[in-house]
């Protein structure tokens, strides 16, 4: 079979979906793979596996009706030229107008929800907000109707997915452990007793990053040797820290920002401890990289981020966008190291047992129709 996988970010392509890509090409399927602005590394390394790639230009953090259709039709012929037997499309432009072309050219798609995104959080008013979130849920709730299946990576999605009006047939629900951890790629490493903490994500509010400073902050005034990585680029949309509040928080010797980094490895083996206080997640890629490495973890009991660990057992939860909650986690590794290692043994058991990318992408593979569900494992 031919699989078109289409995304808004190209190297999403690579970091979340290359060992899909692998795994489809190593069962003799075909994959074509679409996104916007396709650096030329990228396409060699796509092309080297093995995947025919093909660039569309798409608005990416904006809504515009002229763009969206344009994105729309460049689709529908590039399906037209292509003929692919299965779309598999991720985050809300491609689910949305990927599906609607599909359903335009006459193929089956298949839409995986990894979070709900802008459109879904809470908080934030005005008339612009609320007429985005009534034609994206306007949109998804369309666009559903032409999918085979609707994938999503936590019950909290699910629900609220159908809840606001964007899946009528709760038949199409499948679900999966997020996108998988490579535990062959993300070994584990020595246990790091000394108090560094790291954060990896895109420099948004949503994602934590204000409440991880201040709880930094909260941390140095009484312990002088605890230390505050944090990777991840900026971010241009609506949601963004400001450059200069980051750059603030540098100067004042509170984060110690590593920017964006191709390979993070090397910033978790650093570390003692990995926080995420996101307020809302599909499932956290990063939260399982930490694990498979065996690094206990904080991070929010909020969608997506509180299936990945157990409060005590893992890691501790914390609610989000509570900056004090979520120092007095980080003290207590502090003040009782001992449990840096035996979180860490357990969170590593979790992400071998639990999201191995092999397990997640023999069930990606079924519910694209690519191998039978009755068979083993190796299908």
């Amino acid at each position: 079979m031919h699989v078109l996988i289409i995304a808004s970010y190209a190297p999403s392509l690579l970091i979340f979906r290359g060992r899909l890509i692998a795994d489809i090409l190593a069962r003799g399927h075909s994959v074509s793979v679409c996104a916007p602005q396709i650096a030329a590394d990228l396409r060699l390394g796509l092309t080297a596996m093995g995947a025919d790639v093909h660039e569309l230009s798409m608005a990416r953090n904006t809504i515009g009706i002229s763009s969206d259709l344009s994105y729309l039709r460049n689709l529908r012929h590039l399906m037209v030229q292509i003929r692919p037997d299965i779309v598999l499309t991720y985050t809300a432009k491609p689910n949305i107008w990927g599906t609607l072309a599909a359903r335009s050219a006459s193929v089956p798609s298949v839409a995986m929800i990894t979070g709900l995104g802008y459109a879904f959080a809470a908080g934030g008013s005005g008339l612009k907000i609320a007429l985005v979130r009534a034609l994206v849920r306007r949109l998804y709730g369309l666009a559903t109707r032409f999918n085979r299946k609707v994938i999503f990576q936590n019950p909290d999605d699910r629900d609220d997915f159908i809840a606001a009006g964007c899946l009528r047939d709760h038949a199409k629900v499948a679900m999966i452990d997020g996108s998988g951890v490579d535990l062959a790629h993300y070994n584990r490493t020595a246990v790091v007793s000394a108090p560094v903490f790291l954060m990896i994500a895109r420099l948004l509010r949503g994602k934590g990053v204000r409440e991880y400073a201040l709880a930094a902050r909260s941390i140095r005034a009484d312990y002088k040797q605890a230390r505050f990585l944090l990777v991840g680029p900026h971010d241009g949309g609506p949601d963004a820290i400001a450059p200069s509040e980051l750059d603030h928080w540098v100067a004042d010797g509170i984060l110690e920002w590593r920017g964006a980094l191709e390979d993070v490895r090397p910033a978790l083996a650093e570390a003692a401890v990995y926080v995420l206080p996101s307020y809302r997640e599909g499932t956290p890629r990063s939260v399982l990289e930490a694990m498979a490495m065996g690094r206990p973890i904080i991070t929010s009991d909020a969608p997506g981020c509180r299936e990945t660990i157990r409060d005590g057992i893992e890691g501790f939860l914390v609610p989000a966008r509570d900056a004090n909650a979520l120092a007095r986690a980080m003290k207590r590794f502090i003040e009782d190291p001992g449990l840096i290692a035996t979180m860490g043994d357990a969170a590593h058991h979790r992400a071998v047992t639990k999201y191995d990318v092999r397990c997640i992408n023999q069930q990606m593979m079924m519910h694209l129709g690519l191998c039978d569900q009755s068979r083993s494992m190796t299908c």
